[in-house]
């Protein structure tokens, strides 16, 4: 199923491209997007990992600069009978954590140095668990590509807006222009929010089953916390890929949240715990 939806949203970028190519340039203006968006889909399957890295400053981390983290890490992929992540650190104060890869075994686990000072060792384990549950469930391709989708989305649309219409119907079509410039981009949030929303009661699941549902829970209250006083400073694009999102609120807002309620996440695990 992950596989399928990898290939839609790979889909949907070459459609809306040729869309955009259209109206930017005719007939040889698709032939170019038909072309860029090719390109995009080849390093979104292959690189779409080394790019949300990039993307957030993630840096590599040695065995020796974070030995309790590898150690944590180790223990969690050996009883969940995965392979060894490469491990990265992002520089920000805020706690949070994701996973990103193509499979279990080009898989990458990425902790904010905030996180590593706020949680304890048991907390920390839960939160690991959580993003190993992506790997083992293979959520992280389909999450990986659509933050990369998501940022090709608002490149194309920038393009739109500053080449207007067709170049040989110079007046174009204003409806259609507005029509991709406003949805699109609101498009490519709805699809993020479709991807990851559902994900995150499983992984939470498989975190609290690597560890317990009380140590999950005490993780995601001082995640939640931690970045209430201290919002993670990350791109739109990729803040569906974070085990909690800075975005936080109810009512109309929520439903534009990459992430549940914390509140409904809490609910979920004491309803595990109950069972």
């Amino acid at each position: 199923m992950n596989y399928f939806k990898t290939f839609l949203l790979m889909t949907l970028l070459m459609t809306f491209a040729l869309l955009v190519g259209y109206f930017v340039g005719g007939q040889s203006g698709m032939v170019i997007a038909f072309m860029l968006a090719a390109l995009s889909n080849f390093f979104m399957y292959f690189f779409s990992d080394s790019m949300v890295l990039a993307g957030n400053r993630a840096r590599a981390v040695a065995p020796e600069e974070s030995p309790e983290l590898y150690s944590v890490v180790e223990e969690l992929t050996q009883k969940a009978g995965l392979p060894m992540p490469k491990l990265y650190i992002m520089e920000d104060d805020s706690p949070n954590a994701f996973a990103t890869g193509r499979d279990p075994e080009h898989a990458a686990v990425c902790v904010t140095s905030g996180i590593l000072q706020t949680l304890n060792r048991n907390q920390l384990k839960a939160v690991l668990g959580h993003e190993l549950t992506h790997v083992k469930n293979r959520d992280i391709l389909t999450m990986s590509v659509a933050a990369t989708f998501a940022g090709a989305v608002m490149m194309l649309c920038n393009l739109f807006y500053f080449f207007g219409g067709r170049r040989d119907d110079r007046e174009g079509n204003p409806l259609a222009m507005l029509a991709v410039m406003l949805i699109a981009p609101l498009a490519a949030s709805l699809i993020q929010l479709a991807i990851s929303r559902s994900r995150e009661f499983g992984a939470d699941q498989g975190g609290a089953q690597l560890t317990t549902p009380d140590q999950m829970i005490s993780a995601l209250k001082g995640i939640h916390r931690g970045i209430e006083a201290n919002p993670t400073q990350v791109s739109e694009s990729s803040a569906h890929l974070f085990i909690e999102s800075p975005f936080s609120g109810r009512n109309l807002s929520s439903l534009f949240m990459t992430h549940p309620p914390i509140e409904d996440r809490i609910a979920a695990l004491e309803a595990m715990k109950r069972n």
